[in-house]
């Protein structure tokens, strides 16, 4: 084949194959238009609630992760964090300065209200001396602040639970002092199933294994004490959302979360329904807490 032969063969094989290229693009194109429904756009909720929380540790993963399952639409989670080594007293009290510093920057970013997240940090603190603490942050802001387990406690009191089960990741010493501090409210802790973890092991543990773990917890809990009218899973780090609506379809009793107490507490203050009037209600597939 000559060379000008062979560009006339080399041209028209190119417009031959684009030809039908374009012919099956185009076949794809009405097919799909058939199959696919017109777009429909989604309500818009704009973040009209923020909720400031101060996490115990310098990033934040599972309590974002496990806030957005839960949280209606239009409700967002501002984080900031400490760097708690572990879970003591000289830790918790080391951390104090940059609890303020962390106070003043949620300030500055105009949330509505602030939680400090860690149960052991009010545990080892005590009741009187962490009501002392909010309420001197609630003078420093202006804003009304709260813990994990204070909202427990409130969330508790809702319900009228006064008989409660514990399943824990943590040391003897952390569910004594928890155990001590929520006698001090009025609640009884009925039993505690443990499986003690230090803080750095709490932070690379395996999401799968820590859905079972509250799961057999829980389970373990329940079963042994029937007259527990709820299951507290504190720890902010435990992957347990969805342990919830399990223990609670098995079980028919509360099961309580850290993110679904602090969750559902802002959600109970004239401020959140005044913003969040017009927003969807948060999905009760997550539980009795929510859903009250």
């Amino acid at each position: 084949m000559s060379q000008f032969s062979r560009r006339q063969f080399l041209q028209a094989s190119t417009v031959g194959a684009s030809m039908a290229v374009v012919a099956q693009t185009s076949a794809f194109a009405q097919a799909a238009a058939q199959k696919t429904p017109a777009w429909r756009a989604k309500s818009f909720f704009p973040p009209s609630y923020q909720l400031g929380y101060i996490i115990p540790h310098r990033y934040t993963d599972m309590d974002a992760y496990q806030f957005y399952r839960v949280a209606p639409d239009g409700m967002m989670l501002v984080t900031t964090g400490l760097d708690l080594s572990e879970y003591t007293l000289d830790s918790v009290e080391s951390q104090l300065p940059p609890f303020y510093s962390a106070l003043d920057l949620l300030v500055k970013k105009c949330v509505d209200r602030i939680a400090l997240s860690g149960v052991p940090i009010a545990a080892a603190m005590g009741r009187p001396r962490m009501l002392a603490m909010l309420e001197e942050a609630r003078q420093r802001t202006g804003i009304e602040c709260d813990t994990d387990l204070e909202a427990h406690i409130a969330t508790m009191q809702r319900l009228g639970i006064t008989k409660l089960a514990i399943g824990s990741r943590w040391s003897d010493a952390v569910n004594n002092a928890l155990t001590q501090y929520l006698a001090s409210a009025g609640i009884e802790v009925v039993i505690c199933r443990a499986q003690g973890r230090s803080l750095s092991e709490n932070k690379v543990a395996n999401p799968y294994a820590d859905h079972e773990l509250a799961l057999t917890l829980g389970r373990d809990a329940l079963r042994s004490a029937p007259d527990a009218q709820a299951l507290l899973l504190p720890g902010g780090l435990w992957y347990a959302i969805y342990a919830v609506p399990i223990l609670e379809a098995e079980f028919k009793k509360p099961v309580l979360l850290n993110i679904l107490s602090t969750t559902s507490n802002a959600m109970h203050t004239p401020l959140f329904r005044e913003k969040m009037r017009d927003a969807p209600k948060a999905d009760p597939y997550w539980g009795m807490v929510l859903a009250s």
